[in-house]
């Protein structure tokens, strides 16, 4: 596993070049849904530092069982409004916020909790019903209804477009993403940054890079197929 996030870590390095960006400026998510928690503590002894999550119930207990330390755990699956209660304060960020409700229900969480959550709006840029996340034309409108709110904070942006065979078919929904995102710092939005890109995954994380990722998202490259029976 050691060998695998160097390669990839190697790879996040040649694609920032490749852009002219510096390399440190993007962290990689090793995706650890459906995982065992040994897997994720061989990838900490590796030195990775980020995992992401899927599922509520299934990271919640991964998280009690080995602790956050010095590592960062991030949701980046659907979220349900009902199930908001175990997301807010488990996650270092949760990327998958893709409607008011939520990002509401996230907000009344974090206030019993006392504390501010980080947040990516979710921007479905494909416009796939299949995917969730605001559509682009939505997007502005409703980072501006959900900075309203006190207990949460929003970082970013986050976008999983549909696959595709030649990762360059991807590349039109990473820059729109980035163009929405340049748009929203534009307008200076009380309390709204974006600093975080959310996007890229093991197939196509090189040309997100290229088109101002912070965050991929790499599951298989590091952990291998998915295993639903682990």
């Amino acid at each position: 596993m050691k060998d695998r996030i160097q390669k990839i870590e190697k790879q996040i390095k040649e694609a920032a070049e490749k852009a002219g960006r510096n390399a440190e400026a993007i962290r990689l998510v090793a995706v650890s849904k459906i995982k065992p928690a040994e897997m994720v503590r061989e990838a900490m002894e590796a030195g990775q530092r980020v995992f992401g999550e899927n599922y509520i119930q299934e990271a919640v207990a991964k998280i009690e069982e080995i602790g956050s330390g010095d590592i960062e755990w991030h949701f980046i699956g659907h979220l349900q409004s009902k199930k908001s209660k175990y997301a807010a304060g488990a996650f270092a960020l949760i990327h998958s916020v893709d409607s008011l409700k939520l990002a509401k229900e996230i907000d009344k969480q974090a206030a019993k909790l006392g504390i501010v959550q980080a947040i990516l709006i979710q921007v479905n840029t494909s416009g796939e019903e299949s995917k969730s996340g605001t559509t682009s034309e939505e997007a502005i409108e409703m980072v501006r209804e959900v900075a309203a709110l006190e207990n949460v904070a929003i970082k970013g942006l986050m976008t999983m477009p549909a696959f595709f065979d030649d990762p360059e078919g991807a590349r039109p929904y990473f820059r729109q993403l980035r163009l929405i995102k340049e748009r929203i710092e534009a307008l200076a939005i009380p309390g709204v940054e974006m600093k975080e890109l959310s996007m890229g995954m093991s197939g196509d994380f090189e040309v997100a890079i290229e088109e101002g990722a912070t965050l991929v998202r790499v599951g298989t490259a590091i952990f291998g197929a998915r295993n639903y029976n682990s």
